[in-house]
């Protein structure tokens, strides 16, 4: 296999034309030879450094290309230097604990990486021949994902939700549960994140023990659309590092990939392209596929990927959710009802699904056992507006039962989580999966009837011997 650490060293750059025209991030380049697309170039201004990526061949001899910094203070009649590569970024194993920029720049007032290496961010997907496909099941202690939505390695979850359902903080268990109980690395991807998140969230990880095994890199809302629309590239290509020097699995979490498509519609829009569906740039999919199909498993690691999806208008057949959705393995419906109801994590179990949740994948118990559970909660839902104007007392006797065990199982699958922990005074749980199913078999069979729904509210595994909040010992 390349070594694409090898292959990507930089060069001195040299002249290779000269600035013409500045039209916000948008700068018109002559050249007497022209550079190939996605090509770096950059120029210097007071002893700083301004980076381009060249996006469009406009004749023979000049290019349209994106700053990756601010364009404040370039002028017409500026030298432009070719570094001889693509945007590349600086990898080392040491890179674990930092928080990088879109260059590999620390943003932790750290000190700069010292690269064993450099990587091309446009790096191809590897040749079949090297990759594998999705493996097991990977176990996260969180009871509603193991149970209705399973996390494979080697496969694609999108977290769709909006500001205030816990979507950060389910993303920060996961990172949590990947490093405690798989002894796995966690690369983090801000994509358009505010500065206050991003701040938040690295102080947050700090503080719950993960960030040793994290790496985060950020292209913040203030940014140049060109550095939003390439971090996640540059993240993406730290993980592929971490996938082949450290052979362990690697979990790639981008927040947000819905920014992600907002920075390629402005690229789209600077550069003069005629929009598509719903004002979309017309490169919208093959965009999205360029990044999915990068995260992928060999022989030597696993990328396991969470993407956090928004969802404009709550409408799940906007072209950009489309074309992201057609990507995932498990989809998983971060509801505000739910989390209005105090049910946490809020996810929706009706509405979230995933593609291998079938009796080949999970083994038959637990298909059945998980269909039971959809079963009990689809049949509450439908009964919920008779109970609202007639009451229970209406109902007949098995659809009592059907509803007083759905509700029990609800409440059940809410548990505290670790990154919480500081701000609840509640400690995390993690449940393994054998538990979850042997609990939920349980509800499912009546023999935890006599438990008030209290003492199944963010508990951890119940167990047979399950009792009542303040009964006896």
């Amino acid at each position: 296999m390349v070594n694409p650490a090898i292959a990507d060293q930089p060069r001195s750059p040299i002249p290779i034309g000269t600035l013409t025209e500045v039209h916000g991030p948008v700068a018109v380049i002559h050249c007497e030879t022209l550079p190939p697309l996605h090509q770096a170039l950059c120029a210097y201004l007071d002893h700083e450094r301004y980076l381009f990526e060249v996006h469009q061949h406009l004749d023979n001899h000049r290019v349209r290309a994106i700053t990756l910094h601010g364009s404040s203070g370039l002028c017409r009649g500026m030298t432009i230097y070719d570094t001889g590569t693509p945007l590349h970024v600086p990898v080392t194993p040491d890179c674990l604990g930092r928080l990088l920029n879109i260059f590999g720049e620390p943003l932790d007032d750290g000190a700069p990486l010292t690269p064993q290496g450099y990587r091309s961010v446009h790096c191809p997907p590897l040749p079949l021949e090297y990759a594998v496909g999705i493996g097991d099941v990977i176990e996260t202690g969180i009871k509603v994902i193991d149970l209705l939505c399973p996390f494979v390695k080697g496969g694609k979850t999108g977290l769709f939700g909006g500001a205030g359902v816990g979507k950060t903080v389910l993303i920060m268990e996961f990172i949590h549960a990947l490093s405690t109980l798989h002894q796995g690395v966690s690369v983090f991807a801000g994509v358009g994140e505010r500065i206050r998140e991003g701040h938040e969230l690295w102080h947050e990880m700090r503080e719950a023990g993960v960030l040793p095994q994290t790496l985060m890199v950020f292209g913040q809302m203030d940014e140049s659309p060109g550095v939003r629309f390439r971090v996640g590239l540059s993240a993406l290509t730290y993980a592929e590092y971490l996938r082949d020097t450290l052979h362990k699995e690697v979990l790639f979490v981008m927040d947000n990939i819905f920014r992600f498509v907002q920075a390629g519609s402005e690229v789209s829009s600077l550069l003069g392209r005629m929009p598509a569906t719903v004002g979309y740039q017309p490169t919208l999919t093959t965009e999205v596929a360029e990044m999915q199909d990068r995260i992928l498993s060999t022989r030597e690691g696993a990328i396991t990927s969470v993407q956090a999806v928004y969802v404009p208008a709550d409408d799940m057949t906007d072209p950009a959710v489309s074309a992201i959705l057609n990507h995932l393995d498990t989809t998983v419906i971060l509801s505000r009802a739910q989390a209005g109801k105090g049910i946490y994590p809020a996810v929706e179990p009706l509405q979230s699904s995933s593609k291998l949740l079938d009796r080949h994948t999970l083994g038959a118990k637990h298909y059945a056992i998980a269909e039971g559970v959809r079963e009990h909660l689809a049949r509450y839902q439908e009964l919920e507006d008779i109970i609202t104007m007639l009451g229970m007392e209406e109902l007949s006797a098995r659809d009592r039962n059907t509803v007083i065990r759905a509700r029990k199982l609800q409440r059940y699958l809410t548990q505290p989580f670790w990154t919480t922990a500081a701000h609840t005074g509640i400690p995390g749980v993690s449940v393994p999966l054998a538990d979850t199913l042997q609990d939920c078999e349980r509800f499912l069979l009546g023999h935890y009837d006599h438990l008030s729904e209290e003492a199944c509210y963010m508990q951890g595994a119940l167990g047979p011997g399950a009792k009542q909040k303040g009964s006896p010992p």
